[in-house]
């Protein structure tokens, strides 16, 4: 659905058309490199991959709005913690100081705290565009049989699968339990005050959580019925041979990994530093 928060949109893309399992390899590969090395060049890299990702999956930005608002606002609450409580880290990590601006106490800007936490921030454009690429490019079946292909339980695989499908259910269910209370006189709109709003849409979210977990419990009592976890393996419908693109993904990722690692090695640690 285009319009879900979190979850598979239907497209025609080159993305689309490739397998789960090469998918998340590449995911994995960005987020271990992103995890292992700060140097900056690297990340960048990464980062204008990821963009070449999404625009290549045919992704608008509307698809995912919510959650990128979620992310954008975390990214900048966690520069501002940084900043606020270790201003200094940046002179500390890089051994100079270079003053942007002089601030009250200890609170200066300077190139090397600016320059750390671009690298904070660019970690975020390298991984987490590619991550909601996978889950919107990934039919929920076929997301599971990724998740199983590299090693997790398929219960576990299920269960994630099993809770992607039912955002977009969750998300439905709200606007009509929303539409209903409504016309009932519940007011959620911006014309009453923010305290009154949270009251109004904590009565609409009681019916909500009631009538999922119901519909949980209905999806459990079948599978159980049907023996689901009964055998140590299982075969997926949506699972699909690799093919060449596939394995170019894989050997990209490799690639990336390779790349961090080396950077480590050639940079004598994680980070790079351009100040020296």
């Amino acid at each position: 659905m285009a319009n879900s928060i979190l979850g598979y949109i239907e497209r025609q893309s080159p993305i689309h058309r490739l397998t789960g399992t090469s998918k998340l390899a590449l995911v994995i590969a960005f987020i271990v490199a992103a995890a292992i090395t700060f140097d900056a060049r690297l990340l960048l890299a990464c980062a204008i991959a990821n963009i070449v990702l999404w625009v290549l999956a045919r992704m608008k930005l509307r698809d995912m709005k919510v959650v990128l608002i979620l992310i954008g606002t975390f990214m900048i609450l966690n520069n501002l913690l940084i900043f606020a409580f270790e201003p200094t880290y940046g002179t500390t990590l890089f051994g100079s100081s270079h003053l942007i601006a002089d601030g009250p106490g200890r609170w200066d800007l300077t190139w090397e705290q600016l320059f750390y936490q671009t690298l904070v921030t660019l970690k975020y454009f390298a991984v987490l565009p590619a991550v909601l690429v996978f889950v919107g490019t990934t039919p929920p079946s076929e997301f599971a049989a990724s998740l199983n292909s590299i090693g997790l339980p398929y219960r576990f695989a299920y269960s994630v699968a099993l809770a992607l499908r039912f955002i977009p259910d969750i998300q439905r269910e709200f606007k009509t339990v929303s539409l209903a209370q409504q016309a009932r006189g519940l007011d959620i709109s911006r014309k009453v005050g923010l305290a009154t709003r949270i009251r109004n849409v904590s009565r609409i979210l009681m019916p909500l959580l009631l009538g999922t977990f119901d519909r949980i419990e209905t999806i459990a009592a079948a599978m159980e019925l049907r023996g689901f976890g009964r055998n140590k393996t299982r075969t997926w419908l949506s699972a699909r041979s690799m093919r060449a693109a596939d394995w170019v993904m894989i050997l990209l990722g490799i690639g990336i990994v390779a790349a961090a690692i080396g950077a480590i090695q050639f940079n004598g640690g994680r980070f790079w530093n351009p100040f020296s």
